[in-house]
Order: structure tokens, then sequence, then C-alpha cells
């Protein structure tokens, strides 16, 4: 059978991305059809990209106010959410014309329209001005990305009631807030809001913040939560959200009734499948409308791959790069790559998480002896010198061979640091030890010294000798 084309993608962001740019350098003849006005995908539009810059906007307004010198020579600044959202807005334009640049230079096709199956090799494509085309392929590889869950009991039409997407439209700064859910984007927007300091209601569905870290690190994170003013509220679930013009009630199921101007919700995401006729296709998915795929990331249908935040876990867009290229790499049979399963967890919070590898309870209940390192960047010259004095470096590390077995840090530039230690768990034998860190010079003063220090800490113990 003829067929348009070689390989069709559906989804220009990340995972998309990276699929249609190795699908080309395999000399596969491509095309790329996604529904938005632009490329990015919802990281570029919706999420990382606009949310990571109004953080760092947040960031160096707290910074301006908290300086010594400057909070003597001028008053606190207070700047509006919209004028802050605004100034973070301007990094996707430049995301846009770099990354439109990627399909122009390698002669990808780019259709803009919604895609849907009319079977399995046919894709029936709806334009903006109504008008469908239909084109075949011989493999797909879905990367529509996803959407996040709004349960039907809520009315997300209304002004006050904000998800992840519609928070980064909002047009005015509230006095406060309740945000309903403390998993990873929960957390990031409540620290953002608290340093705007907007009074914050953090609603958690759990008894503990960020399950999956390690415990220490989430322990910390609700202290400087709390410091800034946040109200965290464990193992709550809603019962009522009602919003009018004057504000928003959440009566939840614990007898609580709480008030604020603006309710984000952010609890849960869903793939975004539900446009894409996949029965028509064969395909099936989750009751969170995502697809299920095998380690080289075919779907149930032989001819049809899925990468990115639509097939779930890590739904993050340094995997979703992997993934896709990945994907297409597996399709042509011309290359095998490893299926994406370890990757540090970067959260961007105030101030910054980033892990890789076990932490304390998993090597405790693993029965693993191991021990730790630490330093506190307070105790580092960089962190003195740049005022970002709170957090830690924690190596956690096997107590007779000294393999390095975890590494958390939170604090400034978390997730930049954490790749050092990424880097040294990737080695062999014993070239992955924590030894490394102690008998290796770092730049001086930088963030990365903390390694050093947290290596000679950790050893000391093992040593004996006085912690250093």
């Amino acid at each position: 059978m003829q067929y348009d084309y070689d390989v069709i993608v559906l989804g220009a962001g990340p995972a998309g991305e990276s699929a249609a740019l190795n699908a080309t350098k395999l000399n596969l003849k491509t095309a790329v059809i996604d529904n938005q006005n632009f490329v990015g995908g919802a990281c570029t539009h919706k999420g990382t990209i606009p949310s990571k810059s109004l953080r760092r906007s947040v960031r160096d307004l707290m910074h301006f106010n908290n300086h010594p010198l400057l909070q003597r020579a001028v008053m606190n600044l207070d700047i509006s959410y919209p004028e802050l959202l605004k100034d973070a807005n301007r990094v996707i334009d430049k995301q846009v014309q770099m990354r439109t640049g990627f399909y122009t230079r390698n002669r990808i096709a780019l259709i803009q329209g919604e895609g849907s199956f009319a079977d399995p090799h046919t894709l029936n494509i709806r334009h903006k001005n109504g008008d469908i085309t239909n084109l075949s392929a011989k493999y797909f590889i879905i990367a529509t990305g996803s959407r996040p869950y709004q349960p039907a009991d809520i009315d997300f039409t209304h002004p006050r009631i904000c998800d992840s997407d519609s928070i980064l439209k909002m047009d005015y700064t509230p006095r406060k807030m309740i945000i309903y859910g403390a998993g990873v984007i929960g957390c990031e927007y409540a620290s953002i809001f608290a340093g705007l300091n907007i009074r914050v209601d953090l609603l958690n569905t759990r008894d503990r913040l960020l399950e999956f870290l390690d415990d220490e690190i989430t322990d910390a994170l609700g202290y400087q939560l709390s410091k800034y003013g946040c109200i965290l509220r464990h193992n709550e679930s809603y019962k009522k959200v009602t919003a009018d013009d004057h504000g928003v009630t959440v009566e939840l199921e614990s007898g609580k009734r709480l008030h604020a101007d603006t309710f984000l919700w952010s609890n849960g995401r869903s793939g975004n499948t539900h446009t894409l006729n996949i029965e028509a296709a064969g395909l099936e998915t989750n009751s969170r409308g995502q697809l299920s795929v095998n380690k080289e990331y075919q779907t149930n249908v032989e001819h049809i791959y899925a990468a990115g935040d639509v097939i779930g876990w890590p739904s993050l867009a340094s995997a979703a790069y992997n993934q896709g290229m990945s994907a297409t790499g597996y399709a042509s049979g011309k290359e095998k790559h490893l299926f994406v399963k370890s990757v540090p967890t970067g959260i961007y919070t105030l101030p910054e998480i980033s892990s890789v590898g076990k932490t304390e309870r998993e090597l405790t209940e693993e029965k693993i002896p191991f021990e730790i390192g630490r330093a506190f960047f307070k105790d580092t010259a960089k962190a003195q010198i740049s005022g970002d004095k709170v957090g830690m470096l924690k190596i956690l590390f096997h107590s007779e061979t000294l393999q390095v077995l975890g590494v958390h840090c939170f604090g400034a530039e978390a997730s930049e640091i954490i790749h050092i230690g990424q880097a040294i768990m990737k080695q062999k034998g014993e070239a992955n030890t924590i030894e490394y860190f102690s008998e290796t010079t770092f730049n001086y003063p930088t963030m990365a010294e903390a390694y050093r220090i947290a290596a000679l800490n950790g050893l000391n113990r093992i040593k004996g000798n006085a912690v250093y």
C-alpha cells in the first residue's frame, strides 16, 4: 500500500518534536499534525516555560525585596501578578521562533488541524476553516500531551476558579488563594503565590507532601512554605466548591469551610486522546485517557507508538524528548534506545528540589546499609555571597562499598546541581563512589562545592572522625 507519509506525528510538544526530528534524520517522510496556532505544545504555552519563567520573576522580586542594601535604599516593590506574568511570557515567543525553525530547516510538513483516526492507517484532519482532509501513514507517533483533569462538579468556567492552564491567564492579583492538590504543580504554585505575599491554603489529599521524595527534603519544603505564610492542610478532600463575584467557598469533607478570592485546582492530569477517535485505530486508554506502551513505546496496535505525557509517568518534558526520539527509532527498525525509567526529579518550588536515586525510606525498607553526607548551603561561600542560604545537599551511599545510592538537593539551583551526582551514579564500579567528590577539586566559590563538603561529612561518619 502506498502511504502519504512514512511517519505522522500527532502533537508538536517535546515528544512530538523529537519524534519528528529523529524520523527525518532516519530519512523517513514525516508530517506533524497539531491543533494549536504555534508549535511547542503545552510545555511551551501552558506549562513548563510560562510557569518556570513566572517563578523566576517572583524569585527575582523576592531577592530584591530581601536584599539588605536595597532595603535601605527603596521601599519593598509591590508588582501585580498580571505584570509579573507579562514579563514571564516574553520567553514563549523566543521558544516558538526557535522551535518553528527546527521544522523548517528539516523540511518537516507542519499541518495545523485536529487529527482523528478514520482507520488504523488513516487520519481525518479538521482544519481551522472547517475543511477536512485525509492523510495516511505507515507509522503513527501519538504525542498529544495532557491537560488538567477537571471534575464535573466544579465550574471551571467561573473566572475565580482556575486550573494549572487558566491560572496563567488570571488578570488580577488575589489576596487569598486556595490550592487543591499538593503534588508537584500544587507545591510549585503555592510557593510562587506565597512568595508574592498572597495568603495560600494548600489542601493535600495525602498525609505528606510529595511522598515520593526523601522525607527530610519534604519536611524542609513544608517548613519553607509555612515560613512564607502558606497554611498546609493534610488529609483533606473537597465536598463542594462554589464561587460568586466576591470569592470562592470550599466545603471540605472534614467539615471545614474555607474562603478565598481564587481557587486553583491542581489535582491530576488527563491524556489528550479524547478527540483522536482512538477506537477506529483499535487503541485503548485508561480512565485518565492515557495510552499504555511497551518498552519500545509501541501501543497495542503494532504500527502505532506513543510518547510524552499521553503515556503517563514521568510526565516530564526532559523525558518526553528521549521518549519521542526512541519511538521513531523503534518504529523505523533502524535504532534501539533505552526505555526511559530513571530520571532526575526537578521541582521548581521556592527554593528548588531535585533528586536522583534511592531515598532513606527505600534503602531502609530494602535493608541496604547506608550512610549520609550532608552539606548545608548556609556553610558555603557561594550561598553566603548570593544570599541563597536556605537548603542542603544530601548524599546517600553504601556503608561498605561507598557506592552513591541517592542524591537529594533542596535549595537554589538544585535542578542544576543534581546532574553532577547523576553523572557519577551512572558510572561503573569504583568510579561510582562518594570518594570521587572528596578527591575532586571543585571551583570555589560554587554551589557545586557542596558535593565536596557532603562527601567529607559522610566519610568522616564512616571513619569515626569529627564531622566536617
